[in-house]
């Protein structure tokens, strides 16, 4: 239903969008038709300007009901606390048990008496 929805609200802002853009400002903007102007003698210029500011107007209430509508929508699917109290309740599949290999005090650098560790020294010369 959300995509019914949000399929006509695109739909309606395109409309709204070539419906502004063929109007005639006062500049001339990009308004249909000459000096006379209006669907080639069936309307006069001022009908024609009436007309599409009603359509202009049907739109963009549509447009606000369906932006409401949405709103709406979003709102039912919206879970109710904050995300911060969520943070301690990790799902069980998102946390792995991993258990340390044990290493043998062969593998474990030696400490000299200052509390520093010593690296293994290599038993073989590193030659480049």
């Amino acid at each position: 239903m959300e995509n019914v929805v949000l399929v006509i609200h695109l739909i309606l802002a395109l409309a709204i969008i070539g419906l502004v853009l063929i109007q005639r400002s006062e500049g001339g903007g990009l308004g249909i038709g000459g000096s006379g102007g209006g669907l080639g003698g069936l309307a006069t210029a001022g009908q024609t300007a009436n007309a599409l500011t009603r359509a202009t107007g049907i739109c963009a209430g549509l447009f606000f009901v369906t932006s409401l509508t949405l709103g709406v929508m979003a709102g039912l699917h919206h879970k109710s606390g904050s995300l911060l109290e969520n943070l301690d309740n990790v799902p069980a599949s998102a946390v792995s048990v991993d258990t340390p290999e044990k290493t043998t005090d062969k593998e474990l650098p030696e400490a000299d008496q200052s509390g520093a560790t010593k690296a293994p020294v290599p038993s073989a010369p590193i030659s480049e």
